[in-house]
């Protein structure tokens, strides 16, 4: 189903059971496979390839018990061009992916997400809400990238990461912040980041690394928790 309002460019191709809701905008020589959801709004540059079975432009939901409720009024979902979006990913209203953007299979991008140019979201990783992604970053596979995170340029990001942004565990008595992660660090896989805490620019996280408290530009931390390394 294509609503009439949706602005499609040349040399488009729609695989089958694909809906596209009112006032979307297409460009041109974009794939979309099948049974693809593009919700209202939405806007896709010219070159972008979309996988089966992916939701786009999605709006949130909440309930009662949840501490932040989601918004209501957000600005449509763009996909600049060049981008790729994998199979059964769903990505969500108010956020932006840059030029040259891969979403990996399984993913889920969260509301007021930036993504920046040439970067990469791995297959089912997860990237909440208010969070910032630098151009060149890589997230690999399975990784938890909390809310109100941010993370600077060409970061490296190992598989099954994880993050958390909430120092009591839902008390409500905590701003949430999550961590930031300044340009050129490397995590290691398996690595988990508390709230609120900075690793510098060029660090290095070892794999498994619990991290409870800043990392110093240029140092490498290890174990639970994480401490620095002695230099031989």
């Amino acid at each position: 189903m294509i609503d009439q309002t949706a602005q499609i460019g040349d040399r488009v191709v729609i695989g089958e059971n694909v809906v596209i809701e009112e006032n979307v905008k297409i460009g041109s020589d974009v794939v979309i496979g099948h049974h693809v959801v593009i919700k209202k709004d939405t806007v896709i540059g010219d070159h972008v390839h979309i996988h089966d079975l992916t939701s786009l432009g999605r709006s949130p939901a909440g309930n009662k018990k949840m501490a932040r409720k989601p918004p209501v009024d957000l600005s449509p979902l763009i996909i600049h061009p060049h981008s790729i979006i994998g199979s059964n990913c769903v990505i969500y209203r108010g956020t932006i992916l840059y030029e040259g953007v891969l979403v990996g299979d399984l993913a889920s991008i969260r509301e007021n997400v930036r993504v920046g140019n040439d970067t990469i979201i791995g297959r089912n990783a997860v990237v909440e809400n208010k969070t910032q992604i630098g151009e060149r970053v890589t997230i690999q596979t399975g990784s938890y990238i909390t809310a109100d995170m941010i993370i600077e340029d060409d970061v490296f990001i190992g598989p099954c990461f994880s993050s958390s942004n909430d120092k009591y565990m839902g008390k409500g008595n905590y701003p949430h912040q999550g961590p930031i992660i300044k340009r050129g660090a490397k995590i290691g896989n398996n690595a988990t980041l508390l709230p609120a805490i900075t690793i510098g620019a060029e660090s290095i996280v070892g794999a498994g690394a619990v991290v409870t408290k800043d990392v110093a530009e240029k140092e490498t931390v290890a174990g639970n928790p994480a401490k620095p390394l002695k230099r031989t």
